[in-house]
This record gives C-alpha cells, sequence and structure tokens, in this order.
C-alpha cells in the first residue's frame, strides 16, 4: 500500500485527468492535507503512514471532532479564529474523506448528515445538479433560455464567482480553445472543467443563431444576452431592442435559473448554493 501522502498526490492527479473542477480538486486537496497532518500530528504516528492506515475510523473521527471545534482553522473569521466549522465544510470533510476512501477501496464510509440549511453544495453534489440541468429539458421550457441557464450555472460553479460577478463577462473572456480552457474574470485566468467548457459551447451556438437573427450589424459580444422580448407593451413607433443588443439582468439570469430548478428538481437551490463551500 502507498504511503498516504503519496496516495493523496496520485488521487489529486486522477481527479485532474478525468477533467475536474479546479475548485473541486482544491477542496479535496485541502481537506485531505488536512487530515494528514491532523494524523501525522498525533502521537505515535510514523512519518511514512500508509494510506490504508490514515482511513481508519479512528482517525477519522478524531479528524472530524478537531475541525468542528475550530482547531485546524487556519485563517481568522468575523466570528473568531477558533470559530466551529460550518455544516457546510463538515459536509465536504465526509464527502471527501468518503470519495477518498472509494478511490483507495478502503472499507470504512462515513455517514453523510443532511443539508436542511441550502448554505452550500459539496462539488459532487453540485456537479450531479449541473449535469441534470444541462440535460434535461422541461417540456415547457424555451430551448436556448434553458441553455443559457445551464451554463451559467456550471460557470458559477466552475469559477466560484456570484452572478453579479460574471453577468459583466463579454464572450471574449472565454478562451475555451486554450490548454487548459480558462475563463479570464478581472483578477485572472480561471480553469474550466470538461461539463462546463461542453455546456459553455452549447450555449456559445445557441447565442450566435440568436444574435445572427435579431441583430444587424455587428455583436456587441455581451456573453449573457435576453433570449425573448420582455412583456411589456410599447408603442408602435417605438421598436423593440434586438435581443443580442444588450445584456440579460442579474435579475433576468436569476429568474431563469430558480424556473428550471423547480421544473427539473422540484425543488429550489439557489445558485450560491453551487460555489464550492469556505473550506473551513
Amino acid at each position: 500500500m502507498k504511503t498516504a501522502q503519496a496516495a493523496i498526490a496520485d488521487f489529486l492527479t486522477l481527479l485532474h485527468e478525468r477533467g475536474y473542477a479546479f475548485g473541486t480538486r482544491r477542496l479535496r486537496g485541502i481537506y485531505l492535507t488536512e487530515y494528514l497532518e491532523h494524523a501525522l500530528n498525533s502521537p505515535g504516528t510514523p512519518p511514512d503512514l500508509a494510506a490504508a492506515d490514515l482511513m481508519e475510523l479512528d482517525r477519522a473521527d478524531a479528524w472530524l471532532a478537531a475541525a468542528a471545534a475550530g482547531e485546524l482553522r487556519q485563517r481568522n473569521t468575523l466570528r473568531g479564529p477558533d470559530a466551529e466549522a460550518s455544516a457546510a465544510a463538515q459536509r465536504s470533510r465526509i464527502i471527501t474523506y468518503n470519495v477518498f476512501a472509494d478511490y483507495l477501496r478502503t472499507p470504512w464510509r462515513l455517514e453523510v448528515p443532511s443539508n436542511p440549511s441550502g448554505e452550500y453544495l459539496d462539488p459532487d453534489e453540485a456537479s450531479r445538479i449541473i449535469h441534470t440541468l444541462a440535460v434535461q429539458r422541461p417540456p415547457t421550457a424555451n430551448e436556448v433560455t434553458w441553455i443559457r441557464t445551464a451554463a451559467l450555472a456550471s460557470l458559477v460553479a466552475a469559477a466560484d464567482r456570484s452572478v453579479s460577478e460574471l453577468a459583466e463577462l463579454d464572450v471574449s473572456n472565454l478562451k475555451l480553445n486554450e490548454r487548459p480552457p480558462v475563463v479570464v474574470l478581472e483578477d485572472g485566468p480561471v480553469e474550466l472543467d470538461d461539463q462546463t467548457v461542453s455546456t459553455l459551447r452549447r450555449w456559445l451556438r445557441q447565442r450566435k443563431a440568436l444574435v445572427t437573427r435579431t441583430i444587424e450589424g455587428t455583436d456587441p459580444g455581451y456573453l449573457w444576452i435576453p433570449t425573448k422580448q420582455a412583456g411589456t407593451p410599447r408603442r408602435p413607433d417605438n421598436a423593440p431592442v434586438p435581443l443580442g443588443a444588450r445584456r440579460a439582468t442579474v435579475r433576468t439570469l436569476h429568474a431563469a435559473h430558480r424556473r428550471l430548478v423547480l421544473s427539473v428538481l422540484g425543488r429550489p437551490v439557489r445558485l450560491g448554493e453551487l460555489r464550492p463551500p469556505d473550506p473551513t
């Protein structure tokens, strides 16, 4: 059996090779490194601790208890440097343990608590929801709106940014042909996973067709554009603005997301819940 340190490194490499989002890999790496360091700081633990020995339930329970008490916090928060870990962070620690245990094929698993608050979803949970939104079109949904909404949800999770921050993007901010593909934000490029790239490409095709139908002249380049005209009546002499000639508003993007998740999932899931939880 490999050492725990080598197994963690190989596991994170595998996630990268399989196209997992940067935020997912970062979160898994933070928690597994935290877990290993906590184990190595325990009396009598050898420095070359085997991966299988790391996964023993007594070690996992001690790690989670220390994290819950705020003993492993690496930075200060509004609640103080020793504040208890959030429920979302603890759920992600448990899910990370279980995912790594599956990879190692060790026998132990931890029970994942429910998520009644809806504060954040673990990246694997968020990924499943994003995939569902991208492949299940409600019968009554406008196809262009559906794809735009699925693409936005995927980008929120992959870039770990709010809708307000992403609403001002232009098509030129997407560098999908680069290796790795990235979205360029104000603070620099953010790597995109395969699922996000695929859904964004679908939206760009829909967007191009919509702009071609509605605009005569130069494409203004806004990434998120309205997909249908507002229902406000206009005077005959006041022609509506072509759909591709203006940005979709933050309110419009949020409203489309609410409609889609209720139609597909039957329950609300805020866009903010799809962002990786704060690893504290």
